[in-house]
Order: structure tokens, then sequence, then C-alpha cells
């Protein structure tokens, strides 16, 4: 029996694409364009199409559409049948769910789309945009097409939608705002932090409270966000906004988008504000920056509006009328004299305590505490930040003593199963050496455990070889005293294990409350607890220890418990909800606490003791406060003679001046600030790898610095655009700014001697590598090929000794998707119903916890040679795996950046794909122009690749260009037109920058206001243009540093470049950027791509092999080895599945799309792909035969790197018989060799060595 199958179409064009070859007029295809297939139907070789249509079609062309389709598809039967639909009719009852597909998801246009009228005229859908702001977000979203493709998959036919602009206005809640009039009063008493008055036309001014943000003010009884259920009309609340953002339409209207929480619940809020009446858009754009820079990051307000709730998402919005400030009171300690906690943990404690650092010591400092300890579990890595505090603190004339200690884990020998907690302070600088030494110790020597669940242990023995300057406190019930206690030890064991320590701990009764519960110990009631402080105190009385009273913070406040409580459920915590109370307690409350031990003990172990132990502990940084670089014996002589011999020899003898006053510039500060070492350095890096085979890409500002030129670390020259004469050293410089990169000049030859000259200069200032008097420390990014950066990090080895470099270490705290995760299990665990916004809110105290360690790609830690890493930092293990033979620092790297030299040595493909591509053509890469028009023409055409653009798909040749290869960028290139060097540099900075094309450069270029040779691209570009209009050059300096850090220009310096006949659209720009990237580093990475491109048009096949070897882990061979036509289906497949996901693919699948279609456009060309050759392809690279490429085995799906690599080596010793052969010799296991026969690479191979003689 013949089944039957019902295809459902999954493009809007589906039936002219089944056409594909049919001859139609004009008419005819704008009939059938406005078909909707709805479904067809297959049954064996018959198909019926189903389409839904307003016009009938008449029989013959049903008929000639029929007989095309079975032509196609070689099909018996086709019948096409018409479904005739009445547009107006079949809109109306879909109509809101038409609006909702054409809104996906966008809540604000599905509003605007439910609030406009429209109307059906024959196949016409007229909709009319609520005022200036709907017609502005219709045409932004292209509501138009997404409500033509949403009615033709709901009703089933096309139609064509019109959006026109509506008379009326104020459709939109809370879009009409009018300024409050100016009152009559000189400015002088004006109030500039009070917010504007939002008043009706008319009314009289009042003068608001300052703490109001929006409207009016609040008034009215707060509620409980949690026992709302339903919409409401008018409603106060207090709590918390976060995440604030206000999205501005071209039409200048914004929506102000803000989330809020209380203590039960959580909702989103809105505000729309437009120009409307006498409101100008100048007053509506500063009223929006006001109300931003009030709310800042967020913080406690009381709301006031009306809750409605959004069909669309499923939840209630809050739409804002007034919001205000609100003080919560913070708790303090009110005692004359104040405790000091002795027993803190930070959010290093990984997993486990959730109280930054820096509130810690804020909190204490804020109490009037005199000193506050640091002690997290068995790491140090919170101590950078409780530094940096302290002294912030202390410029504002505030004095606390940070103590620097850790919870360490006490064993008795180095096999010892059971770790006891122990409290380990260090009293001076040796302590803290010493106690620098028991971390690195006790992470890579005694670590034991699970990387997740293990533990850095201290043997008792190797404590005592490290206690000098170290204060011992027995610590917590997990300490060796108390668990003695607990298990009913004998006073005399007691007493020997109390004596081993310098201070006696005791915490409130209840942080031991599980000891209640738990059936393997005996305490049953809180006096059995007391008990247990009790035995502590009769210790330490007897032996004359300190008795300390701590707290054992792991959370500030009573209530931020819960955090702790989500992260220790999510990591299989069953108890987690009933957490200990281990906030920190005010001295008043450690008082009342432990007022059974009697008014005057209690007042000794809270207050007395605590603080003799700070006042015997020294002040010290716990990382030194200067750069300490590694010396390199004639450092200073080494740079100045090879910067001068270098430039003499391409400058000649007598040094132009524009070159000899630029390396005096650098050199001066290099030599003064001791940086002299870090260019030697990396000299040597760069130059190990040149020799070697392999060019090295600058990252960063390095080629800002010309002396990093002359000296061979980067070939990115930073002086204006000049020729020189390779022969006899003529130069000239445009220094004018007329041409903004040497690359660019027309060629010439040198009018003394008549030899070619070369072409250089991109005009990067000095002081954007190390800041404008030279004194920041430079920090030398480097791209060595991904193949060469281990030789180059051993290398390191080499030239500073094995014990003197560390890879920069990392620290990975919670951020946004796993606490998200953390707080919406948390509270699905229980049942309780909390928005997003809510788990968003609470979310927030989980982030930033530790939960594991790293390393840097390719950052190297040297330390001199005559000093010991522990005077800087601990070092440990990567994420604590001791199988690793790497070690790392334990501070986060960049803590110690400026303590430190780092070196980055990190791994790149394109200085990989240049050996290749140098090795494939015989080709010195530094010999490619980079001035080639061909090469020049494919960032704008296709005509130097021999296709045509609508062959290709694409309108340049940009595929597998690094810099240029994404849509992101060719969108960019397309919008700009590039003709240049200078331009495609000018496009990677406007790529790597935030904020610095979208809705800005691009809107600038469009509307002509800017052309692309003026538009802000990079941070240079804004200090040379400044100095170039005659501004100060300190303060163009300064504005670049402003700009590029996303800090904007403030009012003051605004007027300055106004002053200066800086344009209005220029200062605008600048205030929009984000992240500015380094035109250095953007030069250097085009060079680079260029070299590629230059091979690409040059060496086609050559370029093809050395790009899919480097990603062969993406290139499927069985589909590119099929030929043309099957890589084209594999591409459309693709693409379709990407339309159905707004134009999203996962990152594996968007690589290989990337992959198929620059295999496309090598078929295009003339090339092609052969099948995997068992006897003849390489492991992992590509070979070139003379018009087609052999794949490497890796470049088949599910082949392994050793697996090939097995294959290659056991093919050496002869051909295999059979498959069991080829198993056996190259010890491939049995997946691999099913991922061969499919390939076809065992094709004709018999299976077995026995041969069966009477089969």
């Amino acid at each position: 029996m013949t089944k039957t199958y019902r295809i459902l179409p999954c493009a809007a064009d589906l039936l002219l694409r089944l056409l594909h070859g049919l001859a139609l007029d004009d008419e005819e295809r704008a009939l059938l364009r406005a078909c909707a297939v709805r479904h067809v139907e297959v049954r064996g070789d018959t198909w019926e199409i189903v389409v839904g249509t307003q016009m009938i079609m008449d029989d013959a062309l049903i008929d000639r559409a029929a007989a095309q389709v079975a032509e196609n598809y070689q099909l018996s039967q086709v019948l096409i049948q018409q479904n005739i639909v009445a547009l107006a009719p079949a809109v109306a009852p879909l109509w809101e769910s038409i609006v909702r597909d054409a809104a996906a998801g966008d809540a604000v246009l599905y509003h605007t789309l439910m609030q406009a009228d429209y109307a059906v005229d024959g196949n016409v859908i007229r909709l009319s945009a609520p005022g200036t702001f709907g017609a502005e977000l219709f045409a932004q979203s292209g509501a138009a097409g997404r409500i033509e493709s949403a009615v033709r998959t709901r009703v089933g036919c096309a139609c064509r939608v019109v959006c026109e602009e509506s008379a009326l206005s104020g459709a939109l809640p809370g879009a009409d705002w009018t300024p409050p009039a100016v009152p009559a009063v000189p400015a002088k008493a004006a109030t500039p932090s009070a917010a504007p008055a939002h008043t009706a036309k008319n009314a009289k001014t009042k003068r608001l409270s300052p703490e109001v943000i929006i409207g009016r003010g609040v008034s009215g009884e707060a509620r409980e966000l949690g026992v709302i259920e339903d919409e409401v009309k008018n409603v106060v609340l207090e709590g918390e906004v976060f995440d604030p953002q206000a999205n501005q339409l071209k039409s200048g209207a914004y929506i102000l988008l803000l989330k809020f929480a209380d203590a039960t619940n959580g909702i989103s809020c809105k505000k729309f504000f437009s120009a409307r009446g006498k409101t100008t858009q100048e007053e509506i754009d500063a009223e929006v920056v006001r109300i931003l820079k009030a709310i800042g990051k967020g913080g406690a307000v009381r709301i006031q509006g009306k809750i409605e709730y959004d069909k669309f998402i499923s939840d209630y919005v809050l739409f804002i009328d007034s919001m205000e400030k609100r003080s919560v009171p913070q708790r303090e300690d009110t005692s004359k004299e104040k405790r000091v906690e002795l027993h803190a943990h930070t959010k290093m404690s990984a997993l486990d305590a959730v109280v930054p650092p820096k509130v810690l010591v804020e909190t204490a400092a804020r109490w009037g505490w005199p000193a506050v300890a640091i002690t997290d579990h068995g790491v140090v890595q919170a101590f950078p930040e409780a530094m940096n505090t302290a002294r912030a603190l202390a410029k504002k004339g505030i004095d606390i003593k940070i103590i620097y200690g850790m919870e360490g884990y006490l064993v008795d020998g180095e096999d010892d199963a059971r770790a006891f907690h122990i409290i380990f302070l260090a009293k001076n600088k040796t302590g803290l050496y010493n106690l620098y030494k028991l971390v690195s110790l006790s992470h890579i020597r005694y670590f034991r455990g699970t990387k997740k669940r293990g533990r850095p242990r201290v043997p008792r023995a190797v404590l005592q070889q490290h206690r000098e300057g170290i204060i011992v406190g027995s610590a917590c019930e997990a300490g060796e005293l108390i668990r003695g206690i607990v298990a009913g030890r004998p006073n005399a064991e007691l007493e020997e294990m109390a004596q081993f320590y310098d201070f006696l701990e005791i915490q409130p009764i209840h942080n031991n409350d599980f000891l209640k519960f738990d059936d393997r110990f005996p305490m049953q009631t809180d006096e059995d607890l007391r008990d247990i402080n009790r035995k502590v105190d009769e210790l330490a009385r007897k032996l004359g220890k300190p008795l300390i009273a701590t707290c054992d913070v792991h959370f500030l406040n009573p209530e931020d418990a819960v955090y702790r409580a989500m992260i220790q459920k999510a990591n299989g915590y069953r108890d987690a909800e009933r957490q200990p109370p281990l906030y920190l307690r005010t001295t008043e409350e450690m008082l009342a606490e432990f007022d059974y031990l009697g008014a005057e003990r209690a007042y000794e172990c809270v207050v007395t003791n605590p603080r003799r132990i700070a006042e015997e502990t020294e002040r010290f940084l716990p990382i030194p406060d200067e750069l300490y670089a590694p010396m390199v014996p004639g450092a200073d002589r080494e740079i100045q003679e090879m910067s001068y011999a270098r430039a003499r020899k391409l400058y000649g003898e007598n040094l132009p001046k524009i070159v000899s006053d630029r390396l005096e510039l650098e050199l001066k500060p290099i030599l003064r600030h001791g940086f002299a070492a870090l260019y030697i350095i990396a000299q040597r890096l760069v130059k190990k790898s040149n020799d070697d085979g392999y060019l090295v890409g600058s990252r960063g500002s390095v080629g800002s610095s010309f002396v990093a030129t002359m000296i061979g670390v980067t070939e990115v020259n930073p002086l204006p655009p000049h020729y020189r004469c390779p022969h006899c050293q003529y130069n000239r410089f445009i220094d004018d700014g007329s041409v903004g990169s040497g690359f660019d000049l027309p060629s010439e030859d040198c009018p003394v001697c008549g030899t070619p000259l070369i072409k250089d200069g991109h005009n990067i200032p000095f002081a954007v590598f190390l800041g404008f008097d030279g004194d920041k420390v430079p920090d030398i990014d480097l791209n060595f090929s991904g193949d060469y950066q281990p030789v180059a990090h051993k290398y390191t080895e080499v030239l500073f000794g094995k014990m003197n470099v560390f890879r920069a270490g990392t620290i990975a705290g919670l951020q946004d998707k796993n606490a998200y995760g953390y707080a919406m299990h948390y509270y699905e665990d229980q049942g309780a119903a909390k928005g997003r916004p809510y788990i968003e809110h609470m979310m927030r105290g989980c982030m930033g916890v530790k939960a594991t360690t790293g390393q840097h790609a390719g950052g190297i830690m040297v330390v001199p040679r005559d000093m010991d890493v522990h005077y800087f930092t601990p070092i440990q293990r990567p994420a604590n795996n001791m199988e690793s033979d790497t070690l790392t620092t334990h501070f986060d790297y960049h803590s110690i950046s400026e303590r430190l030299v780092k070196l980055d040595i990190l791994g790149h493909d394109d200085p990989t794909v240049i050996k290749m591509l140098e090795e494939l053509t015989h080709r010195d890469p530094e010999t490619i122009p980079f001035d080639d028009p061909a090469t020049m023409s494919i960032f704008t055409s296709t005509d130097a690749l021999g296709i045509t653009p609508e062959d290709l798909g694409a309108n340049m040749g940009t595929y597998g260009i690094p810099e240029f290869r994404t849509s992101f960028t060719q969108k960019m290139i397309d919008d700009s037109n590039p003709d240049c060097f200078a331009d495609l540099v000018r496009i990677s900075g406007f790529s790597h920058g935030t904020n610095v094309w979208l809705g800005n450069a691009q809107d600038l270029i469009k509307a002509g206001t800017s052309t692309l040779k003026d538009a802000i691209s990079a941070r240079d570009d804004i200090m040379n243009y400044l100095m170039q209009n005659g501004i100060d050059p300190l303060l163009s300096f300064k504005t670049m540093e402003n700009v590029r850090k996303g800090r904007g220009i403030a009012p003051d310096v605004v007027e300055k470049l106004r002053a200066g006949g800086i344009p209005e659209w220029y200062i605008e720009s600048c205030q929009k950027i984000k992240y500015l990237f380094p035109r250095a580093h953007a030069t250097a990475y085009v060079m680079m791509g260029y070299r590629i491109a230059f091979c690409k048009v040059h060496y086609p096949l050559a370029y093809y092999a050395a790009y899919f070897s480097i990603r062969a882990a993406e290139f499927d061979a069985n589909i590119i080895s099929k030929g043309k036509d099957a890589v084209r289906a594999a591409i459309d497949t693709l693409l379709a599945e990407a339309r159905e996901h707004r134009g999203k693919l996962d990152n594996k699948k968007q690589d290989t799309l990337i992959v198929l279609q620059l295999a496309w456009e090598m078929y295009l060309r003339g090339f092609s792909c052969e099948p995997v050759d068992l006897y003849a392809s390489d492991a992992e690279k590509f070979i070139l035969h003379e018009t087609s490429l052999l794949p490497p085995f890796t470049a088949i799906p599910g082949m392994g790197q050793k697996a090939a690599q097995a294959i290659v080596e056991a093919r050496r010793d002869g051909r295999f018989i059979s498959v069991e052969d080829l198993a056996t010799r190259a010890h491939v296991a049995a997946p691999a060799i099913e991922v061969l026969r499919t390939h076809g690479c065992l094709d004709g191979m018999m299976e077995s060595n026995q041969v069966e003689l009477f089969a």
C-alpha cells in the first residue's frame, strides 16, 4: 500500500522555486508570487499541491505549472489545486495571531501593532501607524514584511502590506511629556539636582524633591508585588530597580526599560518619551540622560504606575508614572569601642561565600572598625581587591587595616585523609611570604580530591617549617579542637591540641546548629552548643591563650543567606535551605551572643582580644607597589643602538628631523621608566620566531611605537605616510593628514637614483601606547602561529629560567547564565512562581562568586631572576588539575600586571596560514605588495576572482579573508565602499569597537554627514583629528582616552572643542562610543589579512589548501568532495534553517556554512575537491594537485587527529590487505573504520585477512 505524506512549506516563495525553468511573463509571475503553498501531498511519484490565492489562475497556466514541476522532479503526475481566499473575512479572526507572529518577541512592536487600525483593500492590507512614533517603529522593524509573512502562514495566501502614518497622536501610553515652565528666579537659585517637573500645559510649576527621578513624586501606601495577581490601574511599590536602558528610535522617541524587584517578586517596567507639542527633541534627550544618570546602575526606589498584562510575553508589565529614590536604613555598629572580625570569607571562597571583598572592607570601615581579616578557604585571592579598597578609603581619610589571612586545611601527614580547618593570619611581611609558600605547596604538592571538591591541604610538619610570622588560630567547629571536644576526647589530649594554636576561636552557637540535627553528634540543645564554647574558654584560660569570638562570615547581612543557599543547592547540598547565620555581626550583636560567658569575659573575647591580635599585625601590602622588570644586561644601550642603526639603514645617516624627533620622543621615557628590557625581550621572542620561519603579528597598541618598529617587534610603521628609497635612502613625508596610510600613496620612482620607492607609514601617535608622558607599563601583545606558540612559550624559559616564568592565572566567577540557573532552579524546587526580573535580581547576589581558576590563553608572567615569585604571588596548577605540568599565578594576572612583566604570547591562525602559503607558493610573504589593484578589488567586487556576484551570492570576494569574512564586516563594506588600504584599517576598527559603527558611523556615512575617511574608527583618529584642527595635544590625548573607555566628553571639554571648531556631529559621535580599537592593532590585522587576500587572488589553489587545512574540523569531505551541486544543496539547507531561526545558526553550523561558501567559490573558479584517498591523503593538510585539492583524513567528519596520524604512519609499511589489517596495524577503533567506509576509502577492500577458498 502506497503511503501518503503531507509536506508543509518552509519558504515563502516555494511555488516559484518548484517552477524554476518555467518561462513566465510579468503578469503570470506576479500571479504566482501572490500564491502561497499550503501543503504538498506526496503519494509515490504523484504530488498534489494545494495553493491559496485571491485571484483565479486560468487552466492553461495551471497545466504548464504542473508539467514543469513534474519535469523538474521526475514525477508521473502533478495536480495543482487552487483555494480561493477572501482576505478580509479570513484576516479578521486571526489578526491577533498574525500580529503575535509578526512581532516575534518584540513586546513594544506587538502592542503598537495591536493599537494600529488596518483595512483590507483587495490583496492589500493598509496599516495605520499610531503617530510618528508608530510609523518610525514600523519602518525600523520591517513591520510590513513581517505582517505579509504572517498572513501567508496563517491565512494561506499572499498579500501586500502598506504602512501609513495616522493623523492621531498620543496612542502610546506615557508618550506625552511637557517640560515645566521655567521659574522666574535667578539661575543661581536653581537646584541643579532637582528633576524637571512633568506638568500639564498652563499648570503652575512646582519645585520637586531632588529624590524624584520620573514624574511628580510618589504618593500612597506601597504594596508587595508578590500579592498582586491581576492588572492594577494605580499601584505603589517599594524595592530596587536595575538594568536601565533607553532605546532610541530614528524618530528620536525613547523607550525606557527597567527591571524592578521587591522582596516578593519582580516585574518589567517601561516608560515612553517623545517630542510632542512644544517639547523639543533636545529637551527629551536631556531628560532621558538625566533619568539614566539618576538611576545609575540601579538602587532603592518607590515607583508608581499601572500594571497591565502583556498577552504577547505572557507576563505583567508596569508602565511608570512616577519614580523616586528611597533611602534604606543600613545596619550600623554603634558601640563606643568596636570589635574586629578575624574570620571572614569573601567571594573567593569557591562556591561557598558571597561577600565581595570590597563590600566587606567598606562595611567594616563604615562601622568604624580598626581592622578586618580576610580568611578565605585555602586561597588568598581576595587580597588585591581588599588592598585596593583600603587604599581608596585612605584617600578619603578613612583608615582601616587589612589583616591578610586564610582558612587552611590542616593534616597530620601527607596522606592523612582527615583535614581540619585552621586559621592563618600574616603578622608581618615574613608571615605573608610564608603564607604564600603554604598556599603554593598546598595547591601544587598536597592537593587531594577532585578538581571541584578537592582541598589544598597543609601538613602540620610543613606548617611548622613556614610558621614564622604567622598567627595560627583553631578555627570553627571543623577545626581539630572543637571536633575533639564534640568527640569527647580526654582533657589531656584537648590541651595538647589547644597548645598548638596562638589563639582559640569560638563562634555564635547557631553557626553550629547542624550538630543538633545530625545523629553522628551528641548535641541536642542550644545549651549543648554553649557548652562547647565554654570548654574552649576553659582551655584558653588554663593555657593562657587568647579567646577570640568570630562570626565565620560567609554573607554580609542575615537576608543574604539565600544567595549562599542558591549556590549550595545547585552544587548538591540537600540541606542548603537551612543556612546557619554566618553574617557579619556588630559589636552589640556579638556581646549579646556571648553573654552566657559573663559580661567581662564576653567583652574580652569579642572586643579586647581581637583588637589585640589586630594590633600585633603590621601594616603591609600583599603585593609590591611598583614594577619589577626582569634584568636584561645592557638593554638601554642595546635598544638605542638597534633603533638608530635600523633607522639609518632605512632613512639615511642624516636622519630626517621627523624620524630623529620620534626616536627621541620615545626613547627618553622608555629609558627613564626602565622599559628597555621589555622591548628587548619582545624583540628576542619575535626574532626567534622569524628565524624559525614564522611571521609574528602585533596586537594592541605596540605598533604605535616607532622604536618597536625599528627593533623588529612590529611591522607597523607609526610615522606619517612617506616614501623612502631602499637604495639611496631618499625620503619624503606627507604629514598634512591628507593620506591615511603610506600604502595608498601613488607609486613613484626615486628622483635621485630612479629606484622604485617604498611606501610606508600609518600616522599613529606614540601616546596611544605608553600614555602622554610615556609612563604607562608597556603591554606588548604578539600573535605567534598557533603551531609555534608552544615553542615561543618554551623559549621564555631559556631567556629567564624555568622557575621565573609562570602562566598568567585567571579566576572564573559565576556569570549571568549560571547564576540565573542557580536562582531559577532554587525557586522552582520550592514551588515558588517568580518572574524573570525577580530571578535576575536574585542572581546578582551569586554573580562573581569564584567557581574555578584557569590561565590566560598566552600570557606569561616573568619574575626577575634575583627574586622569588612568592614576593608577588603564590602559584598553583590551573583549575587545580594535578595532571597538568603548567604552573600559574595564584592571583588573577590583572592584579599583578603592573608589578610583574606580562608577555602575551598568543596563538593565532593567520601566521600559520601565512607560513603554509609561503611553503606552497615559495613566495616570501614580506614581498607581497599592499597596493595590488587586483587584491584591493575583491573588497568591492568579484571580478578578480573571475566569477559573478550572482553566482557567488555576494557582492565581494572576501569569503575566508581575516577581518572581512563575517556577514557583519561584509555589510560594513557594502555600506562604505572602501577603495584603499586605510579604508580597510578603518573597517577593522569599526568592527572591533562598541557603538562605533551601528547607530553611529554607519548613519553618518549614509546621511552624507561624514565620509568613511572622516568617521571615527579607532582611538588614534580622535587624537589625530583634534590636533590637526588646532586642539591642544594634551587635551586631545585626554579626550581620546575618555572616549575609548566609553566615558564620553565632559561638558566643559565639549565647549572647548566647539570653540576650536570641532563639528557637532563629531562630538556627538564621540559621546556614543563605548570602546575604541587601537589603529596599530587594526593595521597589523589588516596587513596579515591583505597578504592572505593577495594569495587568494594570485595563488588560488594554494590559498584554498591553506585555509581548509587550518579549518579541517569544519570541512566536510563527505559533502564537498561530491561536487559543486552537493555543496550548493548543503548551503541552501543551512540558509533555509537560518531563515527559520531569524537568521541565526549555532556556532558549529555557522562555521560549516563559512567553509561551504568558500568551497562553492572554489568550484566556481574552476577548481575541485577529490575524495580522501587512503594511500595519498595527508593526516591534517590539504594536498595540491593541478586543478584540485586532496583533503586530509581529518576533513572527514568523525575522524580524529590521532587516528589520522596513525593511518598515515601504518601505511608506510605497505598497502593494507584488508579492513582487519588496517584496524590492526593502525590501531584504529571501529568508529573510525566506519567513518572511512562511509566516505568510500575502503571500497574494494576485503573485510578479513582470511581468504575463503570455497565461499
